[in-house]
């Protein structure tokens, strides 16, 4: 089997695509990034010179490539993680949100369908979402399959509107899909943009610790290794045409995560209990930001088999032991167009 997993060499994708190449040593994978400012063929390093992986340049905008691809490869499966992800971005530039999300979705849909239409038998184009499509939920409540969808921000909406053109290619013509929707994700190799990593590395160095409002925004966190072998179940035996809900059982309110971020940091570190802490500093809230996100992967648990295999807290010390290990991999990827984009978004 011959599989193609767009945006490999990003935080997610890397980890799908180790997994991958490990567990199916007799599948070839092709990994398709445009090393963007979060793409990083440096998280593949330990997988770069296996006989069954292979690296393509290109983006997933550039519909004749995306042709030239699949009339080259003839792909049996498509894993689709390539897309612009961050909330803050997407409120900058929403433009690059729908060439990226909703554009190069399609031209992946159009050339698997034209190279597949004489037999779909075998083959798969799975979509990975995200649980932000489903909008905002109140105190109580978990997001279902069946959930309304409700997207409050240029990056939700453009996920949403992927979703839904996967769906149309399945229910027009034809197309075996899967769709699944995550919660946030943590662990290693992610780019210092997003909160953990982020505050990881400004513990790390001693500066504040912007926390949007008052910090009361709740989410839930799943491992991105138990995420990469959710998608490997639901690569194999998911149903076509069904979307699975994948989440961590982790809720925690953002100040809630930070605070122990700070103890544990301070443990690593041989600093005083509090010393961390004292770094955090209140920012304006972000536009439009959605309250609550909570997954319920009950769906996923019943059908599938699949389950987190790792407590938050145990995950979280395994992340800041990661990123305290490869201080030179956060040194690269912060210096440059990173840092000048750190300064506008929350100097």
């Amino acid at each position: 089997m011959h599989i193609l997993i767009t945006g490999g060499a990003g935080f997610i994708g890397s980890h799908v695509v180790r997994h991958f190449v490990n567990v199916y040593p007799e599948y070839l994978i092709t990994n398709l990034d445009s090393l963007s400012y979060a793409g990083n063929l440096e998280n593949l390093k330990d997988v770069e010179r296996k006989p069954n992986y292979r690296f393509v340049k290109g983006d997933i905008t550039d519909r004749s490539c995306i042709e030239s691809l699949f009339e080259e490869h003839r792909f049996d499966g498509v894993i689709h993680l390539a897309a612009e992800s961050h909330v803050d971005r997407s409120i900058a530039s929403p433009q690059q949100f729908v060439l990226t999300n909703v554009v190069g979705t399609v031209n992946l849909l159009d050339a698997a369908r034209n190279c597949w239409s004489a037999d779909y038998g075998g083959k798969r184009f799975y979509h990975i979402s995200t649980d932000e499509v489903y909008g905002s939920l109140g105190n109580e409540g978990l997001f279902t399959e069946e959930t309304p969808y409700d997207p409050h921000s240029p990056y939700s909406a453009s996920k949403a509107s992927s979703d839904h053109f996967v769906r149309a290619w399945h229910d027009t013509y034809g197309l075996p899909i899967v769709i699944s929707n995550c919660s946030n994700n943590y662990g290693s190799y992610q780019f210092p943009e997003k909160l953990i990593p982020l505050f990881i590395n400004n513990i790390r160095l001693k500066k504040p610790l912007p926390v949007y409002g008052k910090g009361e925004n709740v989410r839930d966190w799943l491992w991105v290794i138990d995420h990469a072998s959710a998608i490997d179940v639901i690569y194999h035996r998911g149903e076509n045409g069904e979307t699975y809900n994948i989440g961590g059982h982790n809720e925690w309110t953002n100040i809630d995560l930070i605070r122990l971020l700070c103890e544990i940091m301070d443990r690593k570190l041989g600093r005083e209990p509090g010393e961390s802490a004292a770094l955090i500093t209140y920012v304006t809230d972000r536009a439009g930001h959605d309250l609550r996100y909570a997954i319920d992967s009950s769906k996923l648990q019943r059908e599938l088999g699949w389950q987190p295999s790792i407590l938050f807290e145990e995950g979280l010390e395994r992340t800041v032991e990661w990123y305290l290990g490869n201080q030179e991999w956060l040194e690269q990827v912060t210096s440059g167009a990173y840092r000048e984009y750190y300064e506008t978004m929350y100097r």
